[in-house]
């Protein structure tokens, strides 16, 4: 103590540090590798401190000053297998072949996979910590002596201080140490404190032995634990047991569990080492494989020496399970002869070793719970049942918002199952009343709400629905035509109806028109069925209704209800002679129909009460305006379209447009009828195919007689004869009528004056100066009007007939849509005078066609085609004014 307090003086009596405490001096380079760069002076000196230090006790290699350890080279990690790849140990072979799914691995192993070495200490030492041989203690003193010490316990045990006694610090703790150095400074160097700390910690050799993947010595630090050892061995072998790991030395003999450490097992494991102690692992013990819904599927070592375990405590081991109930615990054990068997676990029971647990369900299934869906914002799910109260469709539906836009509120649908036989069905209940909060369905466990939307009502009046009703399957799509999506419901509606053709009568007699495609909507994809029993409950809306169709209603809905889902009645409605129907409740043979007519002038629909499958039809009140307007154009004072009363006629409508003007030509008016088109184009394919027919005679040989012999080409007949044909299908009928369109005529001949039909056209032309010659003249073209010219005076005009024009069979179109014969045979003398805007044709003659009698009346067809023609351009002349 004099020497410490000699110590303090020397340093007290100096303004710099005293050469005593001072560090050793050293070289600010190494001989060989030179300088260290980047490094302060004070840190390379203390890098070859420590260098010199590592290096007393063995002599340096060549080319290295004395004192100086060549730097070891970086360890290079080895490649890590992942470890779900690592190949299957004895004891994972044995379970994989108990149980599906996914091989187990056993617990613990991956936690030393890796195989890295310890990492160097870091922070502040415990103060239990133990000091031995080689510890760096570094002591600061401040206060009056200002001074740092950094020494190392030598081989004795003991610290040496210049020119002071030793003090002892092996053994010791480093509470006990640092205590001894404070009473010291305390009691010699007054105003001064000491502060005591570990610099470097000393190396410590221990022996790991047994089931590791590098068995042997290995250097740590003293703090190193035995999960430090372990990992410096290359950690345990798959045949090593976790929970039986002996640690032999000075202070005896100790077991670790480090399922202690890992999983949380029971027990406490003391992972310290000592210099000498010795780590042995042994082989591993019992097995048991936990699988299934547990948090932590794996293969688990019993305790030591066990054989068996408590179930509780491997499960605890597992994670536990994912449920807290209502597990089925199924283990595969080993009986006597080695056999495996399967039985079913007590939680009391115990697992032995081999044995493989597999946690299960008792009952997978979903229970308590009900379902909204169909025409919502999002399915909803909730539980049947909540304390003391049951779920209902008002509680289910408690928000408005659920809901999306449109719904249909007349009849929403529970989908339930029988409690006994699991048997599903439909049943039905207001949802405009659940809503309102007058009317309420509860619900059982398992249910499912279907919310219809208005677009799934009226589907089941679309032409596909009214096809599957008469018992037609779904068409498939033509060729070239993309595939429709498939709607079972329509062929499960096929199905029913077939089976029971008066089934949906009242579905089928409500006359629906088939127009169109509507796609098959999400909820009777959903539930294809669903349409059967909609039917079923529905009421057919016919008549005045916005929306006329098919209803889905409970039982006592008020005709109003209805209404309102159809967007309510026409302004036309006639409410006088409502027709009423409804079937009996308990038919006998054939279903009787009971009609009845209803006078609701009063509105009081809501004392209507129908039933399902009842039928009303509002007609539309009696009126004197027809179906469609008709047209006028061209010279009219006020062409246009002009909606129709029943029975108006051409003068009054006339009259209506102002009159004509003072260049229209009445003689030539256009008026085309939608009803003479058809028939006219219907003649002119009738005649087409008739034409055909006696080409196929012709072909055959079996013409009149007297052809035969005859130098006349059949070949090119049959082809005049087949392109003849071919013109009549394409030829467009105009569907002209002839009428008197003067309105000073019908004023005089009220007679002549037409009744008008929706659709009808008028085309009133200016009055023409030209004459039209076409055929068989040398100079088809038009010809300036002369009075008194005839159609032989035109048609020499034109240049005349052909060689083999037919002058006998020409005709005149006149402008009013008649035809008349030419006259222009001789003993004709040049036929009457020709109107202006007539059309005189001169057909070819057909005499060898006639000779095989498939053209009859060639002239007939021909002043069809014509007049067709010529109206159709005078329309166009018209329309484009």
């Amino acid at each position: 103590m004099a020497g410490l307090v000699g110590l303090a003086g020397s340093a007290l009596g100096q303004t710099g540090p005293s050469p005593l405490l001072a560090p050793p001096s050293l070289p600010p380079a190494m001989a060989a590798p030179g300088a260290l760069p980047g490094l302060s002076p004070g840190a390379t000196g203390e890098a070859l401190q420590r260098l010199l230090d590592a290096g007393a006790t063995r002599g340096p290699p060549a080319g290295l000053p004395r004192g100086v350890a060549p730097a070891a080279p970086p360890a290079q990690p080895a490649p890590v297998t992942p470890y779900a790849e690592e190949p299957l140990s004895a004891a994972e072979s044995f379970f994989a072949g108990r149980l599906d799914g996914p091989p187990l691995r056993q617990f613990g192993y991956d936690t030393f996979r890796n195989g890295a070495a310890p990492a160097p200490a870091f922070g502040a030492l415990p103060d239990d910590y133990v000091l031995g041989p080689d510890d760096e203690v570094v002591l600061a003193f401040r206060g009056r002596a200002r001074q740092t010490l950094t020494l190392r316990v030598g081989r004795d045990g003991a610290l040496l201080l210049p020119d002071l006694p030793p003090v002892p610090a092996a053994g010791r703790t480093l509470a006990a140490l640092r205590a001894d150095l404070e009473a010291r400074a305390a009691r010699d160097l007054s105003g001064s404190e000491v502060f005591v700390s570990i610099g470097q910690v000393r190396q410590v050799n221990v022996l790991v032995a047994g089931e590791v993947l590098r068995p042997g010595f290995h250097g740590l630090n003293a703090l190193a634990s035995v999960l430090d050892a372990l990992s410096a061995a290359g950690g345990v072998r798959k045949t090593g047991s976790l929970r039986a790991i002996r640690v032999e030395g000075p202070r005896g003999r100790r077991t670790i569990d480090l399922y202690a450490v890992i999983a949380d097992a029971p027990g406490d494991a003391d992972l310290a080492l000592r210099e000498g102690d010795r780590i042995v692992v042994p082989p591993v013990g019992g097995t048991v494989a936990v699988a299934g819904d547990v948090a932590r599927p794996a293969i688990y070592e019993l305790p030591p020496r066990a054989a068996a375990a408590p179930l509780a405590e491997m499960l605890a081991l597992a994670g536990g399970t994912l449920r807290a109930g209502g597990n089925r615990l199924l283990v595969q054990q080993n009986d006597a002869a080695g056999r495996r068997s399967f039985a079913e676990l007590a939680p009391a029971s115990t697992l032995r070793r081999g044995d493989a647990l597999l946690v299960q369900p008792g009952a997978d299934v979903a229970a308590n719970l009900v379902r909204l869906s169909g025409h919502v914002a999002a399915p909803l799910t909730r539980a049947a049942a909540g304390g003391p109260r049951r779920q209902t469709v008002r509680g289910l539906i408690g928000d408005r918002r659920l809901l999306r836009d449109d719904p249909y509120v007349r009849l929403g649908v529970v989908w339930r199952a029988d409690a006994r036989t699991g048997q599903r069905g439909y049943l039905g209940f207001d949802l405009g009343r659940a809503l309102e909060g007058r009317g309420d369905l509860p619900l059982q466990d398992g249910d499912e709400v279907v919310v219809l939307a208005r677009a799934d009502v009226a589907f089941l009046a679309s032409p596909a629905v009214q096809r599957a009703l008469r018992g037609e399957a779904p068409v498939p799509p033509a060729q070239g035509q993309a595939p429709a999506p498939d709607c079972p419901a329509l062929l499960a509606l096929a199905v029913a109806a077939r089976a029971s053709p008066q089934r949906f009568a009242h579905a089928r007699g409500a006359g629906f028109p088939d127009i169109g495609a509507a796609p098959c909507p999400q909820a009777f994809l959903d539930h294809p069925d669903l349409p059967v029993f909609l039917i079923d409950q529905a009421v057919v809306l016919t008549g005045e209704a916005r929306r006329p169709g098919l209803f889905p209603i409970v039982e006592d809905t008020g005709l109003d209800q209805v209404i309102a889902a159809a967007g309510g009645l026409s302004d036309a409605a006639d409410l006088r002679v409502v027709e009423f129907a409804r079937e009996p409740p308990e038919p006998s043979g054939a279903i009787p129909l009971a009609r009845t007519r209803l006078d609701l002038t009063s509105r009081n629909f809501a004392a209507i009460r129908l039933s399902p499958r009842d039928t009303v039809r509002i007609p539309r009140g009696f009126g004197d305006r027809d179906t469609g307007p008709v047209t006028l154009v061209g010279e009219f004072l006020r062409p246009g379209t002009y909606d129709i009363r029943r029975g108006e006629r051409l003068s009054e409508v006339i009259a209506r447009a102002g009159g004509l003007t003072p260049q229209a030509y009445p003689y030539g008016a256009v008026f085309t009828r939608d009803s003479v088109r058809q028939r006219q184009q219907e003649g002119f394919q009738r005649t087409a195919r008739e034409l055909e027919t006696s080409l196929i005679q012709v072909a055959a040989g079996q013409a009149v007689a007297g052809t035969r012999g005859s130098t006349v080409d059949l070949g090119s007949a049959i082809t005049a004869g087949r392109e003849l044909a071919n013109s009549l299908r394409e030829a467009r009928a105009a569907g002209r009528m002839v009428v008197e369109a003067n309105p000073v005529i019908l004023a005089a001949r009220p007679e002549l004056d037409v009744l008008l039909e929706p659709g009808d056209l008028v085309a009133m032309p200016k009055r023409p100066s030209e004459i039209t010659v076409v055929g068989a003249v040398l100079n088809p073209g038009s010809l300036q009007f002369r009075t008194g010219w005839r159609a032989s005076d035109y048609v020499r005009a034109s240049g005349g007939a052909q060689r083999f024009a037919d002058p006998p069979r020409a005709f005149i179109v006149l402008p009013n849509g008649q035809s008349t014969a030419a006259g222009l045979s001789a003993w004709q003398q040049g036929g009457p005078p020709v109107p202006p805007g007539s059309l005189v044709v001169v057909p070819q003659d057909p005499s060898p066609y006639e000779t095989w009698g498939f053209v009859r009346d060639l002239t007939q067809v021909l002043g069809q085609v014509s007049v067709s023609a010529a109206a159709l351009a005078v329309i166009a002349r018209e329309a484009n004014r």
